[in-house]
């Protein structure tokens, strides 16, 4: 029986877990073992992905990944309880004491020397609200070279010279997603000083699998147990000292959210760097044939891991688990690669199991009887229970759907119809008054005409434009932000996977695209928490072909003059036409540039807690400065070009009149590009060109080279001008989003999109012109 023939409700013990590569290895790390009761939850409301409970802990994959897990039907058995075990408060010692029996009394580095740490962690154990916590406002957001993903570098409050550094939330050290291998060589390239592992307290089991993982690295290390407080609170507790020895590293109980438990967090984790104390773990295996495969794998691969400075024992467990970014890394000779080859067979012929399921099962197994006797397990948590409450509403399968469609139609609203355009109309006045201001100013001191028009036109109006998107994004991350701590876009994900699957992505790819409606440079900002660069780059490519809101005034100006009556049909097949051209175009990124499935849809799904208001306000911040550095850089430089053209013409004089700018010259240099599209004038170029600058550019450009509405009429027919709205619905996107996909991706992107969209609204201008045309 298959894992996806599960009835819900309905329990069983997987037999094997089927699959190849870093897929099966991803699932093997996420406790899809051997032996392990796995229970059906629930299926999403299109019938795909499924929700399983496995390890007390929500995961989804998708039902074709199921079909690769072999299941039987369970035998209930007596749970092994640690009813004997007397759960007991003991004092926790303090730093450089230990319940670990280490203490290294030779201070290896001083108040002066800097301290690198590594926060590490799964997804949703708070980590983000630890490192605010330690941090505070001293925090530099950046990336790590070569990829996508965000790198956060802090100063622990009180300690200038220390720096932290928040890596990206991972299930283990397996090379799986780019966020895995990013956590991976910066622990094993720039080797921090010491490692903060924070644990959920509340999802230990699930947890300690990774801390395994990094005490295998044999650097100093401390545990920050997480969620103390909610663990408590709901019948549970640890005995700290205990788990402790199993562990041979300091653990500290603590609460991010509340701030409890940080001093003596931040005192332990300086100490056991200044004095390198690295953890005291008992590095063997249950299993004696696996015991004895690592070691044989350890004396055959010494050298080179000390060559390549990578520890031993963490070396040797990948390589037992066919890693093939290690091994590459090792440079074995073909003759040790056989052998290695061998050592692996002889372990599947001892275990009956594969290295991969041999080492993950023992892990698990030792973790759980660990668990067995320092943690006495909590009743279901309150929070438990309001999520599933919580879930038969937003994940029902009747009602997931239109719950989504409703909680993303109020962001919108709220974004673009109330406190964001509330807001951007404040800034807007500001920035009018303050240029009011300036222009006056200028004008009484009888400043250079040329260099008035560019402090005027270029720098004050031309960045005020782009400025006034910041309330918009500001307010729409706020929204999201909210969505994304609470829990909620883990659902979205689960709720969109099989439609948006059809395409070539995964469900994580709708929030970047839905925001793509408002605004196309948050949108392009939100890719960011997709784990997989393919998905990533695609959802970044597709997401300028939903139409976003500052189209609205082009639409609303044309549908006026052209189809008056008739505004909601047109602006329906606008966004209808957009959203059909970006799936073809998906559909043709899959089968060339994009081949492949999209990233497999293992997911936990956390229980829903309330956003921490700290957290909510520093990445509005961060937003907010990513947006500001980019308006005064690249949108800056690109708003005096536009300037520039407009302003003067080829002898470098001041234009009387638009029509004899270098813009408009270039403009009519173009024109010819669309006379096929019906709209060949030099004035409808200029005004295109504009928008590149801000759409909104478009409809204020028309109506200064035109006049009035009635020259427009006269010089376009109703069939050029839906050429023209299609062209602008297509065409490349402005500016900051231009830059926006630049930063994500790399300027070869931003070319690509720029000059492929253009393309595509010619074709689809063109087809539309001439089907009018021959039909009517």
């Amino acid at each position: 029986m298959k894992l996806d023939n599960l009835a819900i409700g309905k329990s069983a013990v997987i037999v094997s877990v089927g699959g190849t590569g870093a897929l099966r290895q991803h699932f093997l790390d996420m406790g899809l073992i051997q032996g392990v009761e796995v229970t059906m939850v629930k299926y999403a409301p299109m019938g795909d992905p499924i929700e399983i409970k496995i390890h007390d802990y929500e995961l989804t994959l998708r039902k074709e990944d199921a079909q690769k897990i072999e299941i039987k039907e369970v035998i209930k058995k007596e749970e092994l309880k640690n009813e004997n075990i007397i759960f007991k408060n003991k004092n926790h010692p303090g730093y450089g004491e230990s319940s670990y029996d280490k203490i290294n009394n030779h201070q290896i580095y001083h108040e002066s020397d800097l301290l690198t740490f590594a926060l590490v962690g799964n997804q949703n154990c708070g980590k983000t609200t630890l490192f605010n916590q330690l941090t505070g406002s001293n925090q530099h957001v950046g990336n790590f070279p070569g990829v996508t993903v965000d790198r956060k570098d802090g100063v622990i409050k009180g300690y200038k010279n220390t720096l932290i550094t928040d890596l990206p939330g991972i299930y283990s050290m397996s090379p799986y997603s780019s966020e895995e291998i990013v956590t991976r060589n910066f622990l094993l390239k720039e080797k921090p000083k010491a490692i903060i592992n924070i644990v959920d307290a509340t999802n230990i089991e699930r947890n300690l699998y990774l801390t395994m993982q990094l005490l295998e690295l044999n650097m100093p290390m401390v545990v920050a147990l997480n969620m103390m407080d909610e663990m408590l609170g709901n019948g549970g507790t640890v005995l700290i000292n205990e788990l402790e020895a199993h562990l041979g590293v300091p653990v500290i109980p603590i609460s991010a959210a509340k701030g409890e438990g940080i001093d003596e967090l931040v005192s332990h984790v300086l100490h056991v760097a200044y004095y390198q104390e690295k953890p005291q773990f008992l590095q063997y295996f249950d299993n004696q044939a696996l015991d004895r495969c690592i070691n044989a794998i350890e004396h055959l691969i010494e050298d080179h891991a000390k060559k390549a400075r990578i520890p031993l024992r963490f070396a040797a467990s990948k390589l037992a688990e066919n890693d093939s970014l290690l091994l590459e890394q090792l440079d074995l000779s073909q003759n040790e690669k056989e052998i290695l080859e061998h050592i692996r067979k002889q372990l599947e012929e001892e275990s009956s199991l594969d290295c991969s399921a041999a080492i993950a099962s023992d892990r698990f197994h030792s973790i759980i009887n660990i668990c067995r006797q320092t943690v006495k397990k909590p009743h279901e948590s309150k929070e438990r229970l309001r999520s599933q409450k919580i879930d038969q509403f937003l994940t029902g399968k009747y009602t997931g759907i239109p719950a989504f469609i409703g909680i993303m139609g109020i962001v919108f609203f709220l974004t673009f119809n109330v406190i964001g355009s509330f807001l951007q109309g404040i800034l807007e006045n500001g920035v009018s008054t303050v240029t009011n201001y300036v222009d006056a100013l200028l004008t009484q001191a009888q400043i250079n005409v040329a260099l008035h028009s560019l402090i005027i036109d270029g720098i004050f109006n031309g960045v005020g434009t782009v400025l006034s998107f910041l309330p918009i994004i500001v307010t729409l991350f706020f929204f999201l932000s909210i969505l994304e701590d609470s829990g909620y876009m883990a659902r979205v994900a689960f709720i969109m996977d099989k439609l948006l699957r059809k395409i070539g992505l995964s469900g994580r790819s709708i929030v970047p695209m839905l925001i793509g409606f408002g605004c196309t440079v948050p949108g392009v900002m939100a890719s960011r928490t997709l784990s997989s660069r393919r998905d990533r780059q695609m959802t970044i490519i597709l997401t300028p072909f939903m139409s976003c809101s500052a189209k609205l005034p082009i639409y609303a100006f044309f549908t006026s003059v052209f189809f008056p009556g008739k505004g909601a049909f047109v602006m329906i097949f606008l966004y209808v036409f957009g959203i059909l051209t970006g799936i073809i175009f998906a559909l043709i990124l899959k089968g060339s540039l994009f081949k492949g499935e999209p990233v497999p849809f293992v997911m936990e799904l956390p229980n829903y807690r309330m956003p921490g208001a700290k957290n909510v306000c520093q990445l509005l911040w961060e937003k907010a400065k990513d947006f500001l550095q980019r308006a005064f850089t690249v949108i800056f430089v690109a708003t005096i070009i536009i300037w520039f053209l407009q302003t003067f013409d080829l002898r470098f004089n001041i234009v009387a009149e638009s029509k004899e700018s270098i813009l408009a010259i270039l403009a009519g240099y173009i024109t010819p590009i669309f006379n096929p599209l019906g709209f060949g004038d030099w004035r409808i170029s200029t005004a295109l060109i504009s928008g590149f600058m801000a759409k909104e550019s478009v409809v204020s450009t028309l109506s200064i080279l035109y006049g009035s509405t009635q020259a427009l009429l006269m010089s376009l027919t109703t069939p050029a001008a839906l050429s023209l709205l299609i062209f602008c619905l297509l065409y490349t996107p402005c500016i900051a989003a231009i830059a926006a996909i630049k930063r994500e991706l790399n300027g070869k992107w931003a070319l690509i999109v720029v000059f492929g969209q253009c393309l595509i609204a010619w074709l689809a201008s063109f087809v539309v012109y001439h089907l009018i045309l021959f039909v009517f």
